[in-house]
């Protein structure tokens, strides 16, 4: 098999060389195993005949938002739509009000999907069930040309556009490749499962960009639950490495479902508890590494967390704590982005997290953070899950006062107020504090603000 994307060949001190020649959408020998799990494995050779043809039949437009639920229609239509010289749009969420904003903010836009949505998109092209085969050159696009806009997820506010170039994104993937290196086989194809959408970021960076440029194959499905999870792995011809979120390995170890041998487990999008990712390491005998991200710096960190507290950056990434966060340095990022984030810097270049400024909380002198006030909250015997915020309203004395929601079955607000007693300062009480069947977290298990406040405002 001829090589597929070297990382070791990346200059990542600068990033990719500044050619302005077109560059391979995707990587590897014709026969090179792309995707599995939805009938005979697909290799590269079909994969680009189904791009071919797809770009052929698009409309002319200036972007597309790509919806694709099955994640190998998500790389045929990605990489469709880069080739027909279009911009992807990747929503934050895939529910009708988000597809909605983007679309007002892009009205040169279509939508492109693979199942019947209900309600329709506006401008919605649906795939066919069969994909068609067109033959033609190797793929190939502008390495600056806008391949991907992201949206971050809305946790902390209106969801915030990003853009990405194909040039920027084989950069970060080569780091990402450098980072998995001793998790992934040596000179043999790596099998992939994800349980995050292919929109997000994450997803993106691990399930899409690594099968395009890595000696990677990913699952053509997105498992939810842990049955299904547990189905997918086993359809890879060798231990998989498994791309998830705190939330669903917390769901895989309480379902007690048997999982195959893996190659390892990577975890982001969420805080990964260190007793959640040593109870994984014990249950399926491999590593939990975690990787450190945002949309708008793509990974950019690593770590062991079952072992380690600092996070270690990846090669030619540099952080800089300042007074409201850190900016990060990357090969891949044409300027420092500066994240709420509030870092520790260590001698050798490692880091530790000590919260986010907009975390910070100061009332009658004290000081406490809502991700530690959080941490505490679900330690609390017979609390399954839940979060404490800030309200943005003030009350009538200029207050912004602190809120929760707990995930508490057989508890109720009074004994969780009582429990919290002993671990927190009167003042940083949440007030008010409601039980709640479920949390809102979306498809990655993040909290938007919005549907938090809209939780509180509907238990009251």
């Amino acid at each position: 098999m001829s090589a597929v994307f070297d990382p070791s060949q990346v200059p990542v001190s600068q990033g990719l060389a500044r050619t302005t020649q077109p560059m391979d959408l995707v990587a590897g020998a014709s026969d090179r195993l792309l995707a599995f799990g939805a009938g005979p494995g697909i290799d590269r050779a079909r994969f680009e005949r189904e791009v071919r043809a797809l770009a052929a039949a698009l409309p002319q437009a200036g972007y597309a938002v790509n919806l694709c639920e099955n994640r190998y229609r998500f790389l045929v239509a990605l990489c469709a739509v880069a080739l027909r010289g279009q911009t992807n749009l990747l929503p934050s969420s895939r529910a009708p009000a988000a597809i909605d904003d983007v679309l007002a903010r892009y009205p040169d836009s279509y939508c492109i999907g693979d199942l019947a949505l209900e309600p329709l998109p506006p401008r919605y092209l649906r795939l066919p069930d069969v994909l068609e085969q067109a033959e033609g050159e190797r793929l190939r696009v502008d390495p600056d040309a806008l391949l991907a806009i992201g949206f971050t997820s809305g946790s902390t506010g209106q969801p915030k556009p990003n853009h990405k170039t194909w040039r920027a994104f084989a950069t970060s993937t080569a780091q990402n490749l450098a980072a998995l290196h001793d998790l992934l086989r040596v000179d043999a194809i790596t099998p992939l499962v994800a349980t995050v959408p292919p929109q997000h970021m994450y997803g993106m960076e691990m399930s899409v960009l690594l099968p395009l440029l890595g000696s990677v194959a990913v699952h053509a499905r997105r498992p939810f639950f842990p049955g299904d999870v547990a189905r997918a792995l086993s359809d890879a011809d060798a231990p998989p490495l498994l791309v998830t979120t705190p939330v669903h390995l917390r769901a895989l170890i309480e379902s007690e479902v048997e999982l195959p041998a893996l190659a390892g487990i990577v975890s982001a999008t969420a805080p990964l508890p260190v007793e959640l990712a040593q109870a994984a390491e014990r249950r399926y005998g491999c590593e939990v590494r975690e990787v450190f991200g945002s949309t708008e710096t793509c990974v950019f960190a690593r770590r062991r967390t079952a072992l380690e507290t600092a996070w270690t950056p990846l090669p030619g990434v540099r952080v800089c704590p300042q007074p409201d966060g850190s900016a990060i340095h990357a090969p891949h990022l044409p300027e420092p982005v500066v994240l709420a984030d509030l870092m520790e810097v260590e001698s050798d270049g490692r880091f530790v997290l000590r919260g986010r400024s907009a975390d910070l909380l100061e009332i009658a002198g004290k000081r406490a953070s809502l991700g530690d006030l959080t941490r505490k909250l679900i330690a609390i015997d017979g609390v399954r899950d839940g979060v404490v915020f800030q309200l943005d309203a003030a009350d009538h004395f200029g207050v912004r006062r602190i809120a929760a929601l707990a995930v508490a079955p057989g508890l109720d607000e009074a004994r969780i107020l009582h429990a919290l007693r002993q671990s927190i300062d009167p003042v940083f009480l949440p007030r008010p504090l409601r039980c709640v069947s479920a949390l809102p977290r979306n498809e990655t298990g993040k909290l938007p603000r919005h549907a938090l406040e809209a939780m509180l405002h509907d238990t009251q």
